[in-house]
C-alpha cells in the first residue's frame, strides 16, 4: 500500500495540457448518438424544411416581387436551411446532457479525466458536426429542386460554424439549467423557435416597422440566416463585417459560460 500510494498520485493529471484521446473519444460518442438515429436526427430536418419551402412559395411565393434581388423561392431555401441549422445544434447538446441527467449517467462526464474545457468543446463540436451533416445533405437537395448555388464558401464555412457552436453551448447550458423535459420545451418553444422566426428568415426586415427593425438588428439569429443566405444569393439584409465580429463575440462568450457553469457544477453536483 505504501509503495502504491508513493508511485501513484491521486488527482494528478497524467495526460497533459489536452486529454486529446479523451475528448476524441467523447466527441465520437456524442457523433455516433446522433448518427444512430440518423433519420429523426439527420433526415427529419431535411424533410420539414422541403416543406416550408413547398407551403410558403405555393402559398405567397407568386404574389412576391424579387426579394434582395432574387426570387421568393431562391431568398427563402437557404434561410430555411440555417434555421434548421441553429435548430438542431441546440437540439444536439441540450438533449445530451438532458438526458444524462435524467438517466444518470451524467456522472460518467463527471469522472472522466476529461476537463471543463475538454468536455464542452467536446459536445459543442460534436452539436457541429450535426449541423454541417444537416447543411450540406440540404444544400445538396435543395440543388436538386431549384436553381441554388453556393457563391461564398469560406463564408458559409464560416457562418455554420459561427451559428451551430453557439447553439451548440446555448443547448449545454439548457442542458444544465432543465430539470425535466417541460423545461427544455419551454427553452425551446419560447426561446430558440420565436428567435429563428423572427430573423428575417421568410422576410426582409426593412419591411418591418422602425422599433421592430432595432430589435431584429440585436437578434444574433438574424446575422446567422442573414450570413448563411448571403452566401449563396450575394445580396444581404443587414451588415456581413458586423454580424462576423458580432456572432464571433457570441460565440467566445457563449462557451465561457458554459465552461464556468459546468466547472462549478450547476445543477450536476450536489
Amino acid at each position: 500500500m505504501v509503495e502504491i500510494t508513493k508511485k501513484y498520485k491521486i488527482g494528478k493529471r497524467r495526460f497533459g495540457l489536452i486529454n486529446w484521446i479523451g475528448a476524441w473519444t467523447l466527441y465520437q460518442k456524442e457523433v455516433l448518438r446522433f448518427l444512430i438515429v440518423w433519420i429523426q436526427t439527420i433526415f427529419s430536418p431535411l424533410v420539414s424544411s422541403l416543406l416550408f419551402l413547398l407551403v410558403l412559395s405555393l402559398a405567397i411565393g407568386s404574389q412576391r416581387d424579387d426579394v434582395l434581388g432574387v426570387p421568393f423561392v431562391m431568398f427563402l431555401a437557404p434561410g430555411l436551411i440555417a434555421m434548421q441549422v441553429i435548430q438542431q445544434s441546440f437540439s444536439h447538446s441540450s438533449s445530451s446532457f438532458m438526458i444524462g441527467k435524467i438517466q444518470g449517467n451524467i456522472v460518467d462526464l463527471l469522472y472522466a479525466p476529461l476537463s471543463p474545457t475538454e468536455i464542452t468543446i467536446s459536445v459543442s463540436l460534436a452539436a457541429v458536426t450535426r449541423s454541417f451533416m444537416i447543411a450540406a445533405i440540404s444544400i445538396l437537395v435543395f440543388y436538386l429542386i431549384i436553381d441554388i448555388k453556393i457563391k461564398y464558401f469560406f463564408l458559409l464555412i464560416l457562418f455554420t460554424f459561427l451559428s451551430s457552436f453557439i447553439l451548440g453551448n446555448i443547448g449545454i447550458i439548457a442542458g444544465l439549467w432543465a430539470e425535466k423535459f417541460d423545461h427544455m420545451a419551454t427553452v425551446t418553444n419560447f426561446v430558440i423557435i420565436p428567435l429563428s422566426f423572427l430573423s428575417g428568415t421568410f422576410y426582409t426586415i426593412d419591411s418591418l416597422p422602425n422599433f421592430l427593425t432595432t430589435i431584429s438588428e440585436l437578434n444574433p439569429f438574424f446575422y446567422m440566416i442573414d450570413g448563411f443566405r448571403y452566401c449563396f444569393i450575394g445580396n444581404a439584409d443587414g451588415s456581413i463585417k458586423f454580424g462576423i465580429i458580432y456572432l464571433s463575440i457570441l460565440s467566445l462568450l457563449s462557451w465561457l459560460i458554459t465552461y464556468i457553469l459546468f466547472k462549478k457544477g450547476y445543477k450536476i453536483k450536489s
